[in-house]
């Protein structure tokens, strides 16, 4: 099976690919969201650029902010489990809900604001559904603060066999979780209008040179990082070969002058005892 280079959860590849076929952004999210796409009469996407200084940080998140039914909805894949996932969602939920606030509005002016994440790795292991959705709720009537805080969690590894056609977003997810091309080709043999287009964007996308560049890009940086620590390891043991280095010397001048201490106690015992046995024989010393 030919292994896929580059895959829908591949960072650069999501963000550029649904921000050039925006119709297949607006389907997606109308999955995701469980809303019908004839009801979203608003739809626009907030940070369409992918600045090329952007690709050399290390930690860049492609994601894709949007504005869906005077709604904020942000969506993100995760490739890497960085063990604190739910607080790094729930941190950058509340940098969008607060910046969302225009100077001198009301807070009744804060617009619902949405996270939502597709992991490719098992994040809540108590749970097997593969889609877990986050309110704030009084825990013990499970009555909600507020609608305007959504976290949406949908988790790959957990997604069941698709066998056909009739669950569109288990069709969306597993086109996420393919690694293959037979995978790519199998689903587009599904006949399913918007993900056969998703399956052509992908191929197009990765063919371009835009796309080839700013991937030429990112690896530059990611080489870049890695030969510079490797520098800074470097000179961090040259700097501790010196210290010890320092230290040794440091030592072996005291040890010498130590040993020049001894030597000077030795010779001045010597030359007692010749005093001494000078003495003795005088008969100065019995």
């Amino acid at each position: 099976m030919a292994e896929l280079k580059h895959t829908f959860k591949t960072d650069i590849l999501f963000k550029m690919l649904f921000t050039k076929h925006k119709n297949l952004l607006r389907h997606l999210v109308a999955h995701l969201l469980r809303i019908p796409l004839n009801d979203i009469t608003e739809f626009r996407l907030e940070n369409p650029e992918m600045p090329p200084e952007s690709m050399g940080k290390k930690f860049t998140h492609l994601d894709i902010h949007m504005a869906v039914n005077y709604q904020q909805v942000n969506l993100e894949v995760q490739v890497e489990n960085e063990q604190n996932y739910p607080e790094r969602s729930l941190y950058h939920w509340a940098r969008m809900y607060s910046n969302a606030l225009p100077v001198g509005e009301d807070y009744a002016e804060l617009p619902r604001t949405i996270v939502i994440s597709i992991l490719d790795f098992p994040l809540f292991k108590q749970y097997a559904q593969y889609h877990s959705e986050f309110q704030a709720m009084e825990v013990t009537r499970n009555n909600p603060l507020t609608d305007k805080m959504v976290l949406h969690f949908f988790e790959l590894p957990k997604l069941p066999e698709c066998t056909g056609s009739d669950d569109i977003l288990l069709l969306w997810l597993t086109l996420f979780n393919a690694n293959t091309e037979e995978e790519l080709t199998r689903i587009k043999d599904m006949e399913v209008s918007e993900l056969s287009e998703a399956v052509n964007a992908y191929h197009n996308v990765t063919k371009s040179a835009e796309f080839r560049e700013i991937e030429r890009l990112r690896i530059k940086a990611s080489h870049d990082e890695a030969q510079a620590l490797k520098n800074a390891e470097q000179r961090g043991e040259k700097r501790a070969n010196a210290k010890w280095q320092g230290v040794i010397a440091d030592k072996d001048a005291e040890l010498e002058d130590m040993g020049s201490i001894i030597a000077d106690k030795d010779a001045k015992l010597e030359e007692l005892s010749k005093k001494v046995a000078e003495l003795q024989a005088e008969g100065g010393i019995k």
